[in-house]
Order: structure tokens, then sequence, then C-alpha cells
């Protein structure tokens, strides 16, 4: 009976946040500039619920057939994290599994750090290189650069070497994977669209009044989808 109960009060909220985000897409897709019209959990909402949708897609129908609850509820008993989304997941159960994905991220964090390094020379001459040569030095032997410094670079990223146009392959790739997202089709558009979508998740964030109007369990989703490990980092 309580796995039954979870499974009704997940799918009533799955539903609910599925018209909203179809609202929202309709809203982005009419209204000029969107996205500064949105909140915070609005944009984060957009950005999750197309793969939340995949992943109980197969449930959900499985579960319309006759007598497939008798499967359906085993299953997503056993395997919640691969078979359900945030919505059927206690608070417990999300950090958990959050924490999961963002150790599957780490293993492709070195390659996307090496494919900054392998391009490191391209910059040889030019007045970003002393900078960019120091962070990488920092970051390949464990220690954090400090934003400002990150913060004049930012040119590097802007065209050649860094910026999505300029990319090899091999570093496109590393990055969808550290993105939790599929190497196929539109790679880099996709790619590009993410990162305008974090950034914009950041304008709401400041509009709506910055870090501090966050709370502790907002603050751990924000960092959670940049990659960022909050646990004991408060």
């Amino acid at each position: 009976m309580k796995v039954y109960r979870i499974f009704m009060v997940g799918i009533k909220e799955f539903y609910r946040d599925m018209k909203y985000y179809f609202k929202i897409y309709r809203r982005l897709t009419n209204i000029p500039d969107g996205f500064k019209r949105l909140t915070r959990k609005e944009i984060e909402l957009y950005l999750q619920m197309p793969k939340d949708m995949i992943r109980v897609a197969p449930m959900l129908i499985l579960s319309t057939l006759p007598f497939a609850n008798y499967v359906v509820f085993p299953l997503v008993y056993l395997f919640p994290r691969q078979l359900l989304c945030q919505h059927f997941w206690t608070l417990q159960q999300r950090t958990e599994f959050a924490m999961l994905r963002q150790r599957n991220k780490l293993y492709n964090y070195k390659p996307v750090f090496r494919c900054l390094q392998a391009q490191l020379d391209t910059v040889i001459g030019r007045e970003e290189y002393d900078n960019w040569a120091n962070i990488l030095g920092l970051l390949g032997s464990g220690l954090h650069p400090k934003a400002d410094d990150i913060i004049r670079s930012a040119e590097l990223f802007r065209g050649d070497p860094y910026h999505f146009s300029y990319l090899y392959t091999g570093h496109v790739k590393s990055l969808l994977h550290m993105h939790g997202m599929h190497t196929g089709w539109r790679r880099r558009k996709r790619l590009a669209e993410r990162a305008s979508v974090l950034q914009e998740i950041d304008f709401a964030i400041e509009r709506e009044g910055g870090l501090d109007k966050l709370t502790q369990e907002e603050l751990r989703q924000a960092c959670f989808i940049r990659g960022l490990n909050p646990i004991n980092n408060e």
C-alpha cells in the first residue's frame, strides 16, 4: 500500500509539472525574451522536465495495461532511480541519487580538463595566456583558482579556442557526457542551449534577490545542476 500511495502521489505531481512545462514552453515560443518573464523554478522545470518525461514514460505506459500493476510496483520499488524521477522520490532519495549522478559526472571531468590543457599552446602570445596557464596549473594540482581570474580568461571562450564553434569532437563529446546528454544530433547547439538556460537561471536568481533567498535544498539543487558538490560544504 505504501508503494502504491507514493506512486499515485508521484503521478499527480508529475502530471501537474508536465502540464506546467508545456505552458512554459508555449510562453517561451510565443513571447520575445520569454525567459526574463519566468521565475527560477519555472526555468529549472523547463530544463529538467523533458528528462523526467522520457525516464518515466515506459512505466506510466506499462501501468495502464491490465494487471500490469503486479509488475510495475515491484519494479519501481526495486529500481526507483532507474525507472522513476524526482516526483516519486523522497527528499533523502533525491539527495542520494543526485550524489550518484555527481560521481558519474566526475568520470568526465578529467577528459574535459585534458581537452582544455591540450589547447593551451594555441593561446601562447595572447594576453590571457599567463593567467589561463596558472588556472590550469591550479586545477591540475587540485586547487581552486579565484573567480576573478577565471573571469579574466572569458575572452578565450568567446572565440578560438574554447567557443563551441572551435571545440574539436572529443571535447564536445566529453562535455555532453559530463552533463548527462546524449552524443547524437545537434551536439554543439544543444550544449549552447543548455549553457544559455543555466545563465538564465542565474539571471532569475539575481532578479529574485540572490543566493541568500534560496533555501538549503534549493541551493543544493542549484549546485547539482552545475556539477558542483554541495554536500558538507554549506
